[in-house]
């Protein structure tokens, strides 16, 4: 596999970081995660459990080795900086100063091994007038002004279905990862990454920044092309309260639908571009959708050239015919599902290892026997 003999001591919790690091570990790296004492990481109690693990710990966490170290102690940061003398890539979420607090900085841990690849993720990253300031997912997505283009019918901000920021600082985090390595071949030397959730959000609204950035003022989500203003770039209630998406605003798939369901003339207010124009073809959409049923509207629109989907529930999402064949849901021995790798190469590509370590599983193969004895006391 492409990562294998690369070492990786992963810090992080929660999702941004342990993301980051299971494509590593997909990809075989030797993933490291170390744990405090006591609970370790605090998705191993989040949400439904599915055997020994939940089903939230075991998506990020697999294939990865469980230390537990009690960084507040002499002891156990002096067994991580040995650590750290081994490793390839240092990944951890913690706010900024904490690292600086204990002596696992990126400067304390690069005076033990200057090739080391170190990767910070925090809300606000490293510097910066928030840098100090607590915040997950929902609140970053609130300043990056992403919330307020996520609305609903009553034009109110809507809660996101999907963590979004969370899910781009930790990408942004892998892609600075293999930067910093693929230089590392080069240079012989390793690299401080700073990865903001933040940022990364900003840096996720390149397509809806037009109007903020032409004329400074705040875009009209419901006129705007991906987040209502386009009829062909919508959800439509079918007839047995279902749901289907329109996806495609391209001329060749406007006219392929609208010449279908006899309306051509139609056809001239979606190509002058989204806006309240498209509205006469929206409210025709509406009532020609609500005529039939979910399943009746897939049969007909699978035979003409447009980009369209049911809107499928999460069960529904898992027995996907597509999601099945490319191996993107997959099962373990013991039954449990898993999502599989979304990077795929056509030479050595990912074999995920689908084992979930306990808690400390792995601490007397990485640490010393007295750190081990000193953590389980605690």
């Amino acid at each position: 596999m492409k990562l294998k003999g690369i070492r990786v001591l992963d810090l992080t919790s929660f999702l941004p970081g342990p993301y980051l690091t299971l494509a590593l570990a997909d990809h075989g790296a030797e993933v490291i995660k170390v744990e405090a004492p006591g609970a370790g990481d605090p998705g191993r109690h989040i949400g439904p459990q599915a055997g020994d693990t939940t089903v939230f710990f075991r998506n990020l966490n697999r294939g990865k080795k469980s230390v537990v170290l009690d960084l507040k102690g002499k002891e156990g940061r002096e067994s991580l900086l040995a650590l750290c003398e081994s490793a390839d890539v240092f990944v951890e979420s913690f706010r900024p100063g904490v690292m600086k607090r204990l002596g696992i900085d990126y400067e304390s841990v690069r005076e033990r091994n200057p090739r080391i690849v170190y990767c910070s993720i925090s809300a606000f990253g490293q510097t910066g007038p928030y840098a100090g300031r607590p915040a997950h997912d929902i609140a970053v997505e609130a300043l990056s002004g992403v919330l307020g283009m996520t609305l609903g019918d009553d034009n109110q901000p809507a809660m996101p279905g999907v963590p979004v920021a969370d899910l781009l600082a930790g990408l942004q985090g892998l892609s600075g990862v293999l930067m910093a390595l693929l230089a590392r071949e080069k240079t012989g030397n390793g690299d401080f990454i700073d990865i903001g959730m933040h940022d990364a959000m900003l840096a996720g609204c390149l397509n809806i920044l037009g109007p903020a950035i032409a004329q400074g003022v705040q875009p009209v989500a419901k006129h705007q092309r991906t987040t209502g203003g386009g009829a062909l770039y919508r959800i439509y209630r079918t007839a047995d309260d279902r749901h289907i998406c329109l996806a495609g605003q391209e001329p060749k798939f406007v006219e392929a639908l609208l010449d279908y369901l006899g309306r051509p003339d139609l056809c001239e207010l979606c190509l002058r571009g989204p806006g309240p124009q498209q509205q006469p073809v929206i409210e025709f959409l509406t009532d020609t959708f609500a005529a039939m049923t979910a399943d009746q509207w897939d049969a007909c629109l699978a035979k003409l050239d447009v980009c369209y989907a049911v809107l499928k529930t999460l069960p529904e999402a898992l027995e996907d015919e597509n999601a099945l064949a490319r191996g993107m849901v997959l099962k373990d021995a013991e039954g449990h599902t898993h999502v599989g790798p979304p990077i795929r190469f056509a030479n050595e590509p990912a074999k995920p290892d689908f084992r979930v370590a306990a808690l400390g599983e792995h601490s007397a193969a990485y640490v010393p026997r007295s750190s081990v004895a000193r953590c389980r006391q605690a």
